[in-house]
Parts: C-alpha cells; sequence; structure tokens
C-alpha cells in the first residue's frame, strides 16, 4: 500500500507555503516560520497516517522494550542501512563545506543544480526503491532466487529508461531550465546562472549511478546484508574526497570554476558506488541478467538520440540556447517554452520506445516476478 506515504511528504511543502504566505509576518524574524512550518509538517504528517494504519489494523500500541530481539535486530540493521543509502547525500554535505572556502555563490551554485538533478531522483528512483523492497524480501523469504533476480532486473530497466534520458535533457536544457525557475530580480544574477548551469550539467552526469544506487542497495537489504553496502559507501566516500582535491584545485586555479570540481566529483564516486554494487550483485550471484538486455539498450539509446536531436532542433526554435534572448522573456514565455521542447522530446521518445517494441505491459515488473511459492 504505497498511496498514503507517497502522499505525505506533500504536506511538508503545503506546511512550508502556508508558512511562508501566512506565518511569516508574524515574526521579527520570518525565516522562523519555515523552521516552525517544518516541525508542524512532522506532527501533521504523523497524525495524517494514523487513521489509514487503523483502518487496516495495524496502528500499533506503543510499548517501550529496548530488551525485545525485535528491537535490537531493528536498531542493528537500521544504522548501516541508513548510511549505505545516503552516501550521495553525505558527499553533497562535505561539497556544501567545502564550496564555503571557493568564491562567493558556490554553495547556491551547487544547491541550485542540486535541486534539479534531485527532481527525478525523488521521484522516481525512490518510489521504484520502495516498490522492490517488499518484494525483494518476500522473494528472499521464499528462497524463490529467480523471482529475486528478476525483480531487480525489471528495477535496473525501469530506472535506465528514465535516467538516461532525464540526465541528457538535463545536460542539454540546464540553462534554459536553470534561467526559467531562477532568473529573476535579485535571486539569481546571469552569471549565476551560467555558474550553476556548469555545476547542474556536472550533476547530471551522474544521474544515472545516483538512480541505480538507489534501486542496487535494497538487493542487499532485503537479504540483511548491510555490511557490502556499508563497505562499499565508505570507498565511495573516500574516493569522492580524493577526487575533490584532483579536481577542484585545477578548476578553482585555472578557470575559476571550482564549485564544478566537487559536483564532477560527486558524479564519479557515484559511479564507482554504483558500479561495486552491482559488481558485489553479480559476484554472489544474487542478481543474474534477464534476456533481451542488448536489444533493450538498443532501442534505449536510439531513442535517447532522436530525443536529443528533438530538444535541439525544438531548442532552437524557440531560442532556448541564446541566453541573452531567453533572459528577455517573461516567466509565462520561459514556462510555455520550455514545457514545449520537452514535451517534444518525451513524445519522440516514447514513439521510438513504442517502435522498437516496448509495452506498458513490461512495466509491470514485481508483480510478474512473482511465483507460487510466495
Amino acid at each position: 500500500r504505497f498511496a498514503v506515504p507517497a502522499f505525505t511528504p506533500v504536506l511538508l511543502n503545503m506546511s512550508l507555503i502556508v508558512a511562508a504566505l501566512i506565518a511569516a509576518p508574524w515574526f521579527d524574524q520570518p525565516t522562523y516560520a519555515l523552521a516552525w512550518g517544518v516541525f508542524a509538517a512532522g506532527a501533521i504528517q504523523f497524525c495524517f497516517q494514523l487513521p489509514f494504519l487503523a483502518r487496516i489494523h495495524m496502528l500499533p500500541v506503543p510499548v517501550v522494550d529496548w530488551r525485545h530481539p525485535g528491537v535490537k535486530k531493528i536498531l542493528k540493521l537500521m544504522g548501516p542501512a541508513i548510511f549505505g543509502v545516503s552516501v550521495s547525500q553525505i558527499n553533497l554535505m562535505l561539497d556544501t563545506m567545502l564550496a564555503t572556502f571557493l568564491p562567493t555563490g558556490s554553495v547556491s551554485w551547487l544547491y541550485y543544480s542540486d535541486r534539479l538533478s534531485e527532481l527525478p531522483l525523488g521521484v522516481f528512483a525512490v518510489a521504484i526503491a520502495t516498490v522492490i523492497l517488499p518484494n525483494l524480501s518476500r522473494h528472499h523469504a521464499a528462497s524463490s532466487v529467480e523471482a529475486y533476480s528478476q525483480t531487480l532486473d525489471w528495477a535496473l530497466r525501469m530506472v535506465l529508461l528514465i535516467a538516461i534520458p532525464a540526465a541528457a535533457a538535463l545536460m542539454l536544457l540546464a540553462e534554459p531550465i536553470l534561467a526559467t525557475l531562477f532568473l529573476y530580480g535579485e535571486v539569481m544574477t546571469p552569471r549565476d546562472m551560467s555558474m550553476a548551469t556548469l555545476s547542474l550539467r556536472a550533476y547530471s552526469l551522474g544521474l544515472v549511478a545516483f538512480m541505480l544506487i538507489k534501486v542496487l542497495a535494497p538487493g542487499f537489504f532485503a537479504r540483511q546484508d548491510m555490511r557490502t553496502p556499508v563497505r562499499i559507501g565508505v570507498i565511495a566516500m573516500v574516493s569522492n574526497m580524493a577526487l575533490n582535491l584532483i579536481l577542484v584545485i585545477p578548476l578553482h586555479f585555472y578557470w575559476q570554476v571550482g564549485h564544478v570540481g566537487l559536483a564532477l566529483a560527486t558524479s564519479l564516486s557515484a559511479f564507482l558506488n554504483a558500479l561495486l554494487l552491482f559488481l558485489a550483485l553479480r559476484s554472489k550471484a544474487i542478481y543474474l541478467p534477464g534476456t533481451a538486455w542488448m536489444r533493450f539498450m538498443v532501442t534505449l539509446l536510439l531513442a535517447v538520440t532522436l530525443m536529443v536531436v528533438t530538444l535541439i532542433w525544438l531548442g532552437g526554435q524557440f531560442d532556448a540556447f541564446d541566453a541573452s534572448l531567453w533572459q528577455q522573456l517573461g516567466w509565462w514565455q520561459r514556462s510555455s517554452s520550455v514545457a514545449c521542447i520537452c514535451l517534444g522530446g518525451f513524445a519522440v521518445y516514447m514513439a521510438i520506445l513504442g517502435v522498437g517494441g516496448m509495452r506498458l505491459s513490461d512495466l509491470k515488473g514485481p508483480a510478474k516476478a512473482t511465483t507460487s511459492g510466495d
């Protein structure tokens, strides 16, 4: 049952909007209203889920017993699991700290670009990971190795179907998208936009890896194997710090774009993380690739290529790649133009996938991966 937990995060956004628009004037420091908005959102989100839990007879009655074996097991598994899926966020936090030593604006440039790269990650990759985890756990409990592998196989295909075109579109349309969202008044200057564009493109390079991590890590968590993703996470974190030093110093001193080195290091370390997770799944025979991967990849890459060609052509028609002309447009003109460009590229992408033989039934992975033993 995913509908209620999927909707619950919306309440945080609603709470922040109300705090900013209504509650802020009541405070001497308006930013405090946002802090109280977060607090209120937590309480609202908690209370919102209670009646739905009661309806399915899953409303727990709190009993404090730290010695309960189930509590001990959860605490033992939870810490490594949190670390294993949070490596990218930890790297981002470290990057932000390092960015404070770079030219003024570096933190904001990274923030703007990270928010956009996080959109497909938070919307799609997390959703796919949420769906497959209970399926993987059920298959593992039933000792259904084939169904377990099929579920991972479906998740990897779904991630690639979303991540590769999303990364290509963000790479190509980074500047017009940033300008449409932020280039107004004193929020962002043209220089800020150009700098954020560079870091967004660097983050876009790692988007595929960021999303793959979200579905590869549950392959271990469902088996209660926390050590492997944690060990790999530590390797990725150390490599990220090393890459920061290797990339930031020359990029900062020679081209004054040190923040791009931070974003690029995060992307490269994410690829290392995803590759090591994948190799570990393969070496332990947890994941066995399904058939028709070659046809799938050829169709996918052809669809992405034609999508990019379409985006370039439409971008030229709307002057999206001419920064000086784009900045003269109003909010509505920019938004409608970006929407038309993206919808045109999406239509071509889906059409090529359809011609290549992909059908909506291919999206129903975990359900048809189950076996009678489950």
